[in-house]
């Protein structure tokens, strides 16, 4: 489906779902209206028959630039009512996001261009994968309004630099540029702007190439090791990969390398 005029724009082709934030004028901000589309998006992913990949990304000059500040001086849309209910809009709200990309079945990639910050880059860091153009820019910014991230992105962020690292961004709230984000490792790629899609695209398709049933498996043992202590890790490898090792996506790929090797033997004889 592309629905060319809402606030996400859905496209799945070759097993890839392309989720792509589509609300310019605003900076694709996570007010409402956004944070329940893109929500409703990634919660009906899981639903797709033969679903590979997600990608977000963005259809204008920014990935996302988290709040929207308009509204946090008026008061008003996730803003709007007492801390009570400002903690519960933002748990019933926010948070979608969040458990959303955390519970995917499937490898999830952000395509990041422009100003990826605030609430903005945690979107980005719940992301299995992260792709930059040249033109990105992350902060963790939101010391400079005066508030915490309320969306998850203290739990990513430290897993992805460390503690000392994911404290001086979140303390500092600076900005950096792509190639930073690269040696921090919370980008795995950098390329040129006007190239980002069809890098994005690239690693999309690869990573929907694999085997769907281990590449799934793989991406549950790669997220929940982070999280575990050695003895539960190794629990959990040794039961996704006795279903694999007994299932027949194993054994037919199995049976094809057999097959190529020999296929190969009998032309190196010829």
């Amino acid at each position: 489906m592309d629905t060319k005029n809402s606030l996400i724009q859905e496209e799945l082709a070759e097993g890839v779902l392309t989720l792509s934030l589509n609300a310019p004028k605003t900076g694709n901000a996570l007010d409402l209206a956004m944070t329940q589309a893109l929500a409703d998006a990634v919660e009906h992913a899981n639903t797709i028959p033969g679903l590979r990949c997600v990608l977000l990304r963005s259809t204008s000059r920014h990935f996302c630039t988290g709040g929207n500040v308009k509204d946090m001086d008026d008061g008003s849309d996730l803003m709007s009512g007492t801390v009570a209910e400002v903690r519960d809009r933002l748990r019933l709200g926010l948070h979608r996001i969040t458990r959303a990309l955390r519970a995917l079945e499937v490898p999830s990639i952000a395509a990041v261009n422009g100003a990826a910050v605030g609430a903005g880059f945690d979107v980005s860091l719940m992301c299995d994968l992260r792709i930059a153009g040249e033109n990105a820019r992350f902060a963790e910014s939101f010391l400079r309004l005066g508030l915490v991230s309320g969306i998850g992105g203290a739990w990513f962020l430290t897993r992805l630099v460390g503690p000392a690292k994911a404290m001086e961004l979140t303390l500092t709230s600076e900005f950096f540029d792509a190639r930073t984000a690269l040696e921090l490792g919370i980008v795995s790629q950098v390329v040129a702007a006007d190239q980002l899609d069809d890098a994005a695209r690239a690693l999309s398709e690869q990573i929907a190439a694999a085997p769907p049933t281990a590449a799934r498996m793989a991406t549950q043992l790669v997220r929940q090791s982070a999280e575990l202590s050695l003895p539960a890790a190794l629990e959990l490898a040794a039961g996704l990969q006795a279903m694999l090792l007994c299932g027949d996506e194993h054994k037919a790929l199995v049976r094809q390398f057999l097959a190529d090797q020999t296929a190969r033997r009998r032309d190196q004889t010829r």
